[in-house]
């Protein structure tokens, strides 16, 4: 359902800097892969190639078998509304919006949903997030990790195929990140979405199905090239 075949990403000319060098990778629906590596090594490009959100210089990226490179920008826009939700560490939360209004957002431009549907759908997720006595707070009313379940609530809306997460609990503590990480999961597996985490969390590389290392497929680059 998710295949990048040769990927390559360069920025700049003269000389061009790789980003990403021939990235191989397969995920079928279900299955989870945590992405990994230091600063710089790629890891918010591979998330905005996957996300629609940037082409690559070269290769090819498959999403349920739709060439995505040679689509228009409203043909990727759409396809971003219908089937891929994104979590970022900042929460990007309307003030002025209740917290199931800002759930609900995510649907309006879906007209498959009724109105209705859009509430219950916003409603049953916050409550398996812990935040069903809230549904009428303000985000600025609301804890840092309440604010992130929010916004993961606002990501699984629509129920999209794959969901893009970039370390969505590294500015929560210890604790708060274990229990919103655990309650996101679990919707996760139960919907059968495929996951693809950016993390530097043992627990959360070691849960995965698969784990990408950018920083040890660079050397490996590398060293090819060398050879």
């Amino acid at each position: 359902m998710l295949d990048l075949r040769k990927v390559c990403k360069q920025f700049g000319t003269d000389p061009a800097v790789d980003a990403l060098i021939d990235v191989d990778l397969v995920l079928r629906r279900g299955e989870w892969l945590s992405i990994t590596g230091p600063s710089g090594s790629g890891k918010s490009t591979l998330l905005n190639i996957l996300g629609c959100l940037d082409r690559p210089t070269r290769g090819k990226y498959l999403l349920d078998g739709i060439e995505t490179t040679t689509l228009s920008e409203n043909e990727r826009a759409g396809l971003r509304s219908r089937r891929i939700g994104f979590i970022f560490q900042s929460f990007h939360l309307l003030p002025y919006r209740t917290v199931l209004e800002n759930v609900m957002l995510a649907m309006m431009f879906s007209h498959a949903i009724p109105k209705r549907q859009q509430r219950q759908r916003a409603g049953e997720l916050l409550s398996r997030l812990g935040l069903g006595a809230r549904l009428a707070h303000k985000p600025q009313h609301l804890s840092r990790g309440e604010q992130q379940r929010v916004a993961i609530a606002r990501a699984l809306a629509n129920n999209p195929s794959v969901v893009l997460a970039d370390e969505p609990c590294a500015s929560l503590d210890a604790h708060t990140a274990r229990e919103v990480l655990a309650a996101f999961l679990a919707i996760c597996r139960e919907e059968r979405k495929t996951l693809l985490i950016v993390s530097h969390d043992a627990a959360v590389l070691g849960a995965a199905d698969q784990v990408l290392d950018l920083a040890e497929m660079n050397r490996a680059d590398s060293r090819h090239d060398a050879a």
